[in-house]
């Protein structure tokens, strides 16, 4: 059974001081100045690659899945610079996705980040080999960069592989593109798998390099949980009400592929109401943790409030 919204809400006191807090943009200047200094091999047969991988790597964006492994790490005392390999990994496999996402056999979406989507600029086939080079390249990164105990680095791999398999980002696809029935359990199912299961192991990543307890991690998760769910509901209303120009991407997108969303199966205010519900949810998660979620909670605030 799909979990069911919630209902009348208690709003714990300290999580109102939590809706003021900002995006923590001093994280992205550090993770886009990484990904630029990135080497992905420069000999002249394989720069058309190359040169396809870093024009869609280095189109921007506020590079959320990367931030939450850094906030969460920073919350509990660890430095961003210790753990950045993994955070970069984890945006080269989120753009992998998206140039395969774009392809004619998926989406067939022209643009990506404001910009020409990758096979649009490059051809198909080095678009879909971008992709594949990315996924490689973020295993590659964490196995020689990330300086963390060999049994850690081995969970962060396993979160990470999980996560992007057939119980996460392949899964979900491979039911988005079925399309099959339009329900509240499949609608979930979709999303969980397609969407909120690499959020959640962006968080889990960043309590595992931060080495924080077995119950702290299993709370992380529960957060992680409800602002994945968040983001997809928040991305489903701006397919309806969002313009092209600002989304960066095309607009009405879901409409066009006759897709199963919030917004289609529930409405768009009622989908308004739950990912008002959802962060409420998430911000509170937040308050039964250890560390400093500041930077988490002004994380789940920009999901809610994005127009992109």
């Amino acid at each position: 059974m799909a979990r069911s919204p919630v209902k009348n809400l208690k709003w714990n006191p300290g999580t109102a001081g939590n809706e003021a807090l900002p995006y923590p943009d001093d994280l992205v200047g550090q993770v886009d100045s990484y990904l630029a200094e990135l080497e992905f091999g420069e000999k002249e047969p394989v720069m058309p690659l190359t040169e396809a991988m870093r024009y869609s790597l280095l189109a921007g964006g506020k590079r959320i899945r990367p931030i939450l492994l850094l906030a969460t790490g920073r919350a509990y005392g660890t430095p961003p610079a210790a753990i950045m390999p993994a955070a970069a990994a984890l945006e080269m496999i989120h753009t992998y996705s998206l140039i395969h996402d774009d392809l004619p056999a998926f989406d067939d979406d022209a643009l990506r980040r404001g910009q020409p989507s990758c096979h649009v600029k490059f051809g198909e086939n080095v678009a879909i080999l971008a992709g594949d080079a990315l996924f490689a390249e973020a295993y590659r990164l964490i196995c020689e960069r990330l300086e963390a105990a060999p049994p850690v680095r081995l969970s962060v791999i396993e979160e990470i592989s999980v996560a992007t398999g057939v119980k996460g980002v392949v899964g979900g696809q491979l039911i988005d593109i079925m399309g099959s029935a339009c329900d509240g359990d499949t609608l979930e199912m979709l999303h969980s798998l397609k969407t909120g299961r690499l959020i959640t192991a962006c968080v889990r990543c960043g309590g595992l390099l931060a080495g924080v307890t077995a119950p702290e991690l299993t709370q992380l998760s529960g957060f992680a949980a409800d602002l994945g769910l968040l983001f997809q509901i928040k991305d489903d209303i701006l397919d309806v009400v969002g313009e092209t120009a600002v989304l960066g991407k095309q607009a009405g997108a879901d409409l066009r592929h006759k897709r199963c969303t919030y917004a289609s199966l529930y409405g768009l205010d009622e989908s308004m109401r739950l990912a008002q519900e959802y962060r409420s949810r998430a911000l509170e998660a937040l308050e039964g943790l250890q560390g400093d979620t500041g930077d988490l909670a002004g994380i789940t605030n920009y999901i809610y409030e994005r127009q992109r």
